[in-house]
């Protein structure tokens, strides 16, 4: 655990600069507006350790797979989300001494991520020769003009005299740290002095995947006026160059405006006119016109989705910095767009769709955005399911399988035991379905093209499976669970139990399809039947002894002990340990059979749920950010306050103070939903199964009080809970029965209802 920011409910702020903390500082300062984003890198260049990111979404290549040994049905190339040109750059120099903070002197150094607003601003004082000046930067990624970036430094003379000068840029000679071969992604494709453009596109590929071109253009300004200094290009960079002399108490202010279009949107012919129109529009408004626009955008999201918590400052920062990072990566405004697990904060994992987005982003997105948000992420996988086929005849398998990793639905993760045996996802994703149906009361997805997903799933699980004459049961073997420190086990309890659900989902949900959805899926009574079977009849391991779901066949053959029985300086395991003994270890990644147990939450009793959770959870290492907050849900359901309450915290803050060691390379984007997740469905209990609205709530003991919104079949609730009564106040839509603490309550539109607690 490492903090090396300060507390505050509205701010991420530092007063102190480490350069060993640097990668860290960039991924917990990184912005977005879910068309593109960064890291917190510097606009005047940093030449110590760092990670320069720019990420356009959507926008990726297909890398060549680098593996040892080939084996059929693995993934030609390995899918990853660029690090796109640079276009903040802003190269300085105070008479003659080039600014760069990890040479100079300098003094009263603050950073700050406003989260109000998602402004990212720094200060400090350079102190060189003679001469002090003060430095303070301000940038944002504008929220309704998606393809602007506004960038603005203040530069005052403290004492002595300064001759500052300019060096402005546009970069696209960038590299990815994490490139196969070093390759290099981009080519140059022309740069424009007059127009202060640069274009590049991706390199060549042999996968049919599409070639991106990409359009930037820069514009300076200095009070609104908009300034031309001397402009030089080389391939893929333009620099903009101009000086100013500075007396002692003078100050000077330049603002750096820039386009980014790329050819998802605009045609590469038609780019250099669209950003001109766009660079038209932007400037015509000021800095902080503009900065008001976007603001005013961001506390409308606010007010829909804030978390307030009295009484504990730390986990407050924590929820608000998730869902501010969350709405940067994604608010659904492009259909064609997923949630990768670092969004726009690093290169790990490719920036690619992972199943985290249906199993916890969707349950949290339900209720804080509208209905269209989350009906555009199930659309996506329709749209996808072409790939999905192909990926199940890559395998010889009917059907459709979704891809572990993946931008267009091929699978492009190179790694096996994850790709072609973490297969849970195959029905992780459909149980997406399930979750809006349920939550949204609107089945007219479900009876049309969530039919065709639902019908593909199932029959990859009807071929996937086999009946094992020895067990009488029909079998899954070769697989991972969501515990990814076991690999290719037979009949892991999730994977079977996810499966069976899919089949009898998709059973139950036939009859009720269009007829148009019937006839296209066309499933044949044989099929049925064969469904049917599986349901009745595929094997679920337990022991009955213990009263528990066995994670997987002979898991009660390890060395069971509790993960405190691992030497401090031995975590974490994954950082310490040889992939040989992690496997054949008991220790558990994040929730396996738990997290079967929270999707189906409706399904066990009190009683299973409290054998699995106390004989689980002392077994697991959660060194995947997915695993608090499944265990915190379930722990406040059980009544295990003070357990529920510390895995929130772990949840809230897992990259604020860098529990697993590892944000240096990017946040984890799509584990934020959990703190959100682990106080609405875990401390205020709302569950939502068989069309009753429930809410059963606790305080945590240092919290005074919190209060949410969620947005529920066309109603805006606000719940509050302190230590003496819960407060339900339906701002807008139609009266409401729900079910509070066992208790029938009516709400009204404008009325608050109250329960002593």
């Amino acid at each position: 655990m490492k903090r090396i920011f300060e507390i505050d409910p509205w701010k991420v702020t530092t007063h102190k600069f480490s350069t060993e903390d640097k990668r860290l500082q960039e991924s917990l300062t990184a912005i977005g507006n879910d068309y593109m984003g960064m890291r917190g890198n510097f606009e005047e260049g940093y030449s110590g350790d760092s990670l320069q990111g720019t990420y356009l979404a959507g926008v990726w290549f297909p890398d060549k797979t680098r593996v040892g040994w080939w084996k059929n049905g693995y993934p030609e190339y390995f899918g990853k989300s660029l690090n796109a040109p640079s276009f903040i750059g802003i190269g300085i120099t105070i008479n003659g001494e080039k600014l760069d903070l990890a040479k100079v002197n300098f003094s009263d150094f603050t950073f700050s991520l406003d989260m109000h607003q998602g402004l990212l601003s720094r200060s400090f004082i350079y102190e060189g020769k003679g001469v002090k000046v003060k430095f303070e930067f301000e940038r944002f990624l504008h929220i309704t003009l998606k393809e602007a970036a506004l960038i603005q430094v203040k530069i005052t003379v403290l004492s002595g005299n300064a001759k500052i000068d300019f060096d402005s840029t546009l970069d696209g000679t960038v590299v990815n740290e994490d490139s196969n071969y070093d390759e290099h992604f981009w080519i140059s494709r022309g740069e424009n002095a007059a127009a202060r453009t640069i274009k590049v596109e991706t390199k060549a590929n042999t996968y049919k995947v599409p070639r991106f071109t990409v359009l930037l253009k820069e514009s300076l300004r200095h009070n609104g006026q908009i300034i031309r200094g001397d402009v030089t290009t080389d391939k893929a960079k333009l620099s903009e160059k101009f000086s100013v002399n500075l007396h002692e108490g003078e100050s000077y202010d330049l603002e750096k405006d820039v386009i980014v279009v790329t050819s998802r949107d605009v045609k590469p012919d038609e780019q250099d006119e669209k950003a001109a129109a766009l660079m038209k529009k932007l400037q015509a408004k000021s800095f902080a016109e503009n900065l008001a626009d976007h603001t005013a955008v961001w506390q409308k999201r606010w007010d829909k989705s804030d978390v307030v918590i009295a009484g504990d400052a730390a986990a407050q920062q924590g929820i608000r910095f998730n869902i501010l990072q969350l709405f940067m990566t994604y608010y659904g405004e492009d259909k064609r767009l997923n949630i990768g697990p670092k969004g726009f904060t690093g290169e790990k994992y490719g920036g690619a769709t992972y199943w985290d987005t249906e199993a916890y982003i969707i349950p949290m997105y339900l209720c804080v955005t509208k209905p269209k948000v989350t009906r555009a992420l199930l659309q996506y996988r329709h749209d996808q399911l072409p790939g999905a086929y192909h990926n199940a005849k890559q395998q010889g398998l009917k059907g459709a399988l979704f891809p572990m990793v993946t931008f267009n639905g091929i699978e492009c993760h190179n790694e096996w035991e994850i790709t072609f045996e973490e297969i849970h996802r195959n029905a992780d994703i459909p149980f997406a379905i399930y979750q809006y149906t349920n939550y949204t009361g609107d089945d007219s997805y479900v009876k049309n093209d969530g039919m065709d997903v639902l019908v593909a799933t199932s029959r990859f699980w009807a071929d996937r499976v086999h009946f094992s004459k020895w067990r009488n049961k029909y079998v899954i073997h070769g697989v991972t669970g969501p515990n990814e420190y076991e690999n290719n086990v037979n009949n892991n309890w999730f994977t079977n139990t996810m499966a069976r659900w899919l089949l009898q989902y998709t059973l139950e949900r036939l009859p009720k399809a269009s007829k148009e959805a019937q006839a296209r899926v066309n499933v044949s009574d044989k099929e049925k039947a064969k469904w049917q079977d599986i349901v009745d009849n595929i094997y679920l391991p337990e022991d009955k002894k213990l009263g528990i779901f066995l994670q997987q066949d002979d898991f009660l053959d390890k060395d069971i002990r509790p993960a405190s029985s691992i030497p401090k300086d031995q975590r974490p395991i994954n950082q310490h340990w040889s992939w040989d003994r992690i496997l054949r270890s008991p220790f558990i990644k994040q929730a396996d059979v738990l997290q079967g147990i929270y999707f189906l939450n409706d399904r066990y009793t009190k009683e299973e749920k409290e054998r699995n959770f106390d004989f689980y959870e002392p077994l697991t290492v959660h060194e995947s950010s997915l695993s608090s907050c499944i265990h915190s849900i379930l722990a406040s359901e059980l009544g295990k306050k003070k357990q529920a309450v510390n895995f929130y915290e772990r949840t809230a803050r897992l990259d604020l103070d860098n529990y697993n060691n590892d944000t240096v390379d990017g946040l984890h984007i799509t584990s934020m939903s959990g703190s959100w997740l682990a106080i609405v469905q875990g401390f205020s209990g709302m569950r939502y199964d068989h069309n009753q609205l429930r809410f059963n709530p606790f305080v945590p003991d240092s919290w005074d009080h919190y209060s949410f919104k969620i947005n529920y079949r066309g109603r805006l609730i606000k719940g509050y809970a302190d230590h003496k009564e819960i407060k339900l106040t339906l701002i807008k839509g139609e009266k409401l029965m729900v079910t509070v603490k066992d208790k029938k309550l009516e709400l009204k539109e404008g009325e608050t209802t109250c329960l002593k607690d």
